[in-house]
């Protein structure tokens, strides 16, 4: 099978949140945007964390959010993250995405965040090694 590197189907254009951001401002991002995830950047461009849905339903749980501000995405994002290069190969990661249970992947250069790789691109990338069949 043909080598497809995940810079081939990487998305670029990515919702992205700072540490110092509210978690409210979080939760309204991702509401509207309808996204249950998103990487967290210092103001150089670097990963620092991940926030998902999973986190910010753990402020929801705390018994503070109903009586005092909940706080920032510093204090609810995981970190370290786990990434890939954008040299990586996108069936190698297929393999990866289905030992790790991931969803999506930060596509990480020289330390700054370029992108961001899902299941849902390494299936499109699938879909266009195969050749398409004419109809009869």
């Amino acid at each position: 099978m043909k080598s497809v590197r995940v810079a081939d189907y990487m998305a670029t254009q990515l919702v992205t949140f700072k540490p110092n951001d509210t978690v409210f401002e979080a939760m309204h991002v991702f509401l509207t945007r309808k996204i249950s995830g998103a990487p967290v950047v210092d103001d150089d461009g670097r990963l620092v964390g991940i926030l998902s849905e999973t986190d910010l339903l753990d402020v929801v749980t705390q018994d503070s959010y109903y009586n005092e501000a909940v706080g920032i995405v510093a204090d609810f994002m995981k970190h370290p993250v786990e990434t890939v290069s954008p040299d990586e190969d996108i069936f190698s990661l297929a393999r990866r995405f289905r030992a790790e249970h991931r969803h999506r992947f930060p596509v990480v250069q020289a330390g700054k965040l370029i992108g961001q790789i899902s299941r849902r691109d390494v299936l499109r990338a699938a879909v266009d090694m195969v050749p398409r069949r004419r109809k009869r």
